[in-house]
């Protein structure tokens, strides 16, 4: 729990859009209200540390594998 509330933080900072920030199909939780190149290199690799990447998907922003049971 602790990760997860670590990397919201890290990209709350980022957030373009507070409304509906996240949403999750396929057992992938996407934040898609942050622009991946807006983030730091030092926050992108944390980030990959607490299991958050960029969206491969075609879509913007992050995913998650790890924390995004549906």
């Amino acid at each position: 729990m602790k990760d997860l509330i670590e990397a919201l933080t890290i990209l709350a900072k980022y957030m373009k859009d507070e409304y509906a920030p996240t949403h999750c199909e396929h057992d992938v939780l996407y934040v898609p209200t942050v622009d991946f190149n807006a983030v730091s290199e030092a926050d992108k690799t944390r980030l990959d540390e607490l299991g958050f990447r960029e969206n491969t998907d075609g879509g913007e922003g992050f995913m998650s594998h790890r924390f995004g049971s549906c």
